[in-house]
């Protein structure tokens, strides 16, 4: 309980704490973000960790007087470990995915956001791959999912580096550009909890919604005459 109080605490105040990272460490911090970064994306049991509010916070104290930090040379280091993280997590998800989309239980795994992501992937097809970067826990998942699927690897380092590009450069834009106003900088934890309730809101949508057609005697009705039809 101590730790998540502490990691909840870090999140809250990413800004203080990333300066102070800053400050301790100096260049050093270059690569624990990108390693950070490469994590949330590349490891398919660290979806926790705080992404887009991590780029924001990164764009906002790069432009403060005195950061140690360069946006010009932080965002393309991120950029990179987030292509490198997706790039990981496709190959995992090609070696092992096939077996653990099989399975109803794992030990490592959360079916649920598996299931998740795989609906995403059926709505949006290759394109899953852009939209996920912008989606907690899916965005975690969907390289996974695209590897145990066989995507064409082609395709997907497409979308990879299209959708790393845009994520970066839009979540440090955010914090370049909103993070030098004095609202922001007085109510700087009120900003990130925002970010993170914008962030989960989808998931949060689509829960309710897929939970309104579970409970519906209508969707499995229609659902079963789909299944007919399709036979």
């Amino acid at each position: 309980m101590e730790t998540l109080k502490q990691a909840w605490d870090i999140v809250r105040h990413l800004d203080k704490y990333l300066d102070q990272v800053t400050r301790d460490y100096g260049s050093l911090t270059y690569a624990l973000l990108a390693v950070i970064i490469f994590a949330e994306t590349g490891l398919v049991v660290t979806p926790f960790l705080p992404g887009d509010s991590l780029l924001f916070a990164c764009g906002a104290i790069s432009m403060r007087d005195g950061s140690g930090l360069s946006p010009v040379l932080l965002a393309p280091i991120l950029i990179a470990a987030a292509i490198l993280g997706d790039t990981a997590n496709y190959h995992i998800g090609k070696a092992i995915g096939p077996r653990v989309m099989k399975s109803e239980t794992s030990r490592w795994l959360n079916r649920r956001h598996l299931d998740k992501t795989h609906r995403f992937f059926e709505k949006y097809g290759g394109k899953t791959i852009i939209l996920a970067r912008f989606v907690p826990i899916v965005r975690t998942f969907a390289p996974f999912v695209a590897g145990a699927g066989a995507m064409n690897y082609r395709k997907f380092i497409v979308f990879n580096v299209i959708g790393a590009t845009a994520w970066v450069v839009l979540m440090m834009g955010a914090g370049i550009v909103f993070g030098q106003m004095q609202f922001v900088k007085e109510h700087f934890e009120l900003v990130v909890i925002g970010i993170i309730v914008l962030s989960v809101m989808p998931m949060v949508v689509e829960w309710w919604r897929s939970r309104g057609q579970a409970d519906s005697p209508a969707s499995d009705t229609s659902e079963a005459s789909k299944a007919d039809e399709t036979v």
